[in-house]
Parts: structure tokens; C-alpha cells; sequence
């Protein structure tokens, strides 16, 4: 091997292992913080908290109930919300601030499958905001087991516009 190739791999390498010091950083941090959430004895309690869990999540979009917020979502939550990224920090600051233009938010459905320690959530919800405009959230959650404690990792919403007869 030349000096080039050696100066090469070495600087991978360099870069691979800040890469997994930067990733798994975030995962370790939080699995070392209290859970919000309650010790569940079962697959059937785990499904259940997280249906109740989501309804509750579409509900306080309007009616600003952070508390939901702050207690499904991880600390190294990622959002993907028409189009824009958002944090756990961004997430309960803008569930604190209030509904904004949301009147109503209802859960049509969640239906929750497991793989070992994680679940996946996927559902929608019906919402409707001032000036009489009517909309769907179509999305997916990831949830993942961490110590006992579940809590949302990723989301994907996609906004459906409902449009009048």
C-alpha cells in the first residue's frame, strides 16, 4: 500500500468511527434518562398503551397538551412532517404554544405490529382548522423498547387534503 492509499484508509477509517460515536450516542444518552412511560407486562399492554398513546398524540394537537408529547416522544426523536424535519425539543415547543389553526383531531386508526423490541404504528387522523379546511394526517411511528421504556424514534406524517363536494 502507497502512502496515498494508507493516508486514504486511515482517514476512513477516522470518519467511520466518528460516525458511530456521533449515531449511537444519541440511542445510549437516551436510554439512560428516566422513562416517562409506565412498565408494561405484555405485547397485548404494549399494544394497547400505544393505540391509547397515538389517539392521545392526535388529540392534543388541539388542544395543546404537551404533556403527551414530552412523555411518547424519545430524546432523539426525528419527525418528518410535510416536508420539514422536526426534533423532540421543536415538537413539545410547538405542542406548548397551542393548536394554532387546528379546531379538531381525531384518530381514524392505528394499527401496531411488533418486531422484537420495536413496533411500528401506522395510522391516520381527521382534522379540521379555522376557516372550515378539512385534512388528513396519513402516517407511520416507530417505536422502539429501550430499558422497558417505549417511545417514538421516528414519524413520517403526510398531510391529505380533504376537499368539500
Amino acid at each position: 500500500m502507497d502512502d496515498r492509499q494508507v493516508q486514504r484508509h486511515s482517514l476512513l477509517a477516522a470518519f467511520m468511527v466518528a460516525g458511530a460515536i456521533v449515531w449511537t450516542a444519541p440511542a445510549s444518552a437516551a436510554s439512560n434518562r428516566k422513562c416517562a412511560a409506565p412498565s408494561l407486562p405484555s405485547q397485548d399492554a404494549v399494544k394497547r398503551y400505544i393505540e391509547r398513546s397515538e389517539k392521545e398524540w392526535a388529540k392534543s394537537v388541539a388542544t395543546n397538551d404537551a404533556s403527551v408529547v414530552r412523555r411518547i416522544l424519545a430524546d432523539d426523536f426525528v419527525w418528518v412532517l410535510d416536508g420539514r424535519l422536526v426534533d423532540k425539543k421543536t415538537a413539545v415547543e410547538e405542542a406548548t404554544e397551542g393548536p394554532g389553526p387546528f379546531l379538531t383531531n381525531v384518530a381514524d386508526y392505528v394499527h401496531v405490529r411488533f418486531f422484537g423490541k420495536t413496533a411500528v404504528a401506522q395510522g391516520s387522523e381527521t382534522w379540521s382548522k379555522t376557516g372550515g379546511r378539512r385534512g388528513k394526517f396519513v402516517w407511520t411511528d416507530t417505536w422502539v423498547n429501550r430499558a422497558g421504556c417505549w417511545q417514538i424514534v421516528n414519524a413520517q406524517d403526510t398531510v391529505v387534503a380533504i376537499i368539500a363536494n
